[in-house]
């Protein structure tokens, strides 16, 4: 195992405390947003003073058979710590055709990569897992649109919002959904009143308890991150919910999304492609993002990592690129880090980490510190702590 360092994020919708206080450095009240352990060309982790991305270019077999023959040569995934002190985007990510022409399209169009208005970044997919480190709260999937009628009407706006919840009531899910979905993000006058409208009711309905509270409580949250945005109204029309510590969420393509609040450490394939329709003053593709999304009223799947041996479980997904295995060791017995012809990378987020191999001591992890694990590495770990160990989907 080699001790890596990651990347750091600010990006503002950051907590200025969280990943500094997993991490142990000083706090200094500006947002930090990621940490990113993986070898990602936009924040590739460094190892011995060597960026991982280089390493495996230099020494590929530290990747081992499986992974370089599916992959060709690519690390397939990238682990993160997020910190959520606000809403980030509203966002969707593509799936292996989206990306592979959406990319193609814009290196056509000559899009410097690092422009602003860029889209796709490089030609994968980005299915993503987050595990809650504490309640987590997250936007996902489309309400039911005859739920989502009802809990507008029950606000009992002063402004008519006939406009935004006629479709809703009448029209079939997915076409009501397509509509609403597309008029809040191409807004007129009428939405701005009708937003207006809303966020006035919801004030008195802030103390409600039940589905209409938290419809409300979630329209003033919003507001406060990005005043009189009209994409808070598409925001509305989806699943609103809560993760407990240790539950995860899947986010697969296609899948609009927002993570609100809270922290996690999260997986995903090795990309950075992320469309995005509002919550943000980021770079918006309506038209694209439109086109890729799923309209059918679906909630995400909320996993629970399954017991596979004393103190390792894992999350059930079916990603060819990451795995994701929770480690919590009983006293006294060590656990033997699975997928051993794979490389992987181990991160400690409370208590500190002994690791064995073979020959005995191989080395010490301590909260907030990460190491990589060759392909072939045989490790069994002991320790008092709570420890995320990733590694590509296929060695599962």
């Amino acid at each position: 195992m080699r001790p890596m360092e990651g990347v750091v994020k600010d990006y503002a919708w950051g907590s200025p405390t969280a990943i500094p206080q997993i991490l142990g450095t000083e706090a200094t009240g500006a947002p930090v947003a990621e940490y990113w352990l993986g070898a990602h060309p936009s924040g590739p982790a460094r190892i011995d003073h060597e960026t991982l991305d280089a390493l495996i270019a230099e020494s590929p077999e530290l990747l081992g058979e499986p992974t370089r023959e599916r992959f060709g040569g690519k690390f397939p995934y990238l682990l993160k710590i997020l910190a959520a002190n606000a809403p980030l985007s509203l966002q969707a990510h593509p799936s292996p055709e989206q990306a592979a022409k959406g990319f193609a399209d814009e290196e056509a169009k000559h899009i410097p990569i690092d422009d602003p208005s860029r889209t796709f970044k490089d030609t994968w997919p980005k299915p993503e897992l987050l595990a809650a480190l504490g309640p987590f709260e997250a936007l996902g999937g489309f309400r039911d649109p005859h739920e989502t009628a009802e809990l507008f009407d029950a606000l009992e706006p002063a402004q008519s919002i006939e406009k935004l919840v006629a479709p809703l009531r009448h029209r079939s899910a997915e076409l009501a959904l397509a509509e609403v979905f597309l008029d809040c993000l191409c807004p007129d006058e009428s939405h701005t009143a009708m937003l207006e409208g809303v966020l006035a009711a919801a004030v008195n309905h802030a103390e409600d308890q039940g589905a209409l509270g938290d419809f409300a409580r979630l329209a003033i949250q919003l507001d406060e991150a990005r005043p009189g945005d009209p994409s808070i109204l598409a925001a509305l029309l989806l699943n609103h919910f809560w993760l407990e510590p240790g539950q995860a969420l899947h986010i697969p393509a296609g899948v609009l999304h927002a993570y609100v609040k809270g922290t996690g450490v999260e997986i995903m394939a090795n990309s950075d492609n992320v469309v995005r329709g509002g919550l943000t003053p980021k770079h918006i593709d309506v038209k694209v993002l439109v086109d890729m999304l799923s309209f059918t009223p679906s909630k995400p799947d909320i996993l629970v990592a399954e017991p596979i041996g004393p103190g390792l479980s894992r999350y059930p997904n079916q990603d060819d690129q990451f795995s994701l295995w929770r480690i919590t060791p009983q006293t006294g017995v060590a656990v033997e880090l699975p997928a051993q012809d794979a490389p992987r990378i181990l991160l400690v987020i409370e208590g500190g980490a002994e690791l064995s191999d073979a020959a005995g001591a191989a080395g010490q992890l301590r909260k907030g510190r990460a190491g990589f694990i060759e392909a072939g590495e045989q490790l069994s770990l002991r320790g008092d702590c709570l420890a995320f160990l990733a590694g590509p989907g296929i060695s599962r």
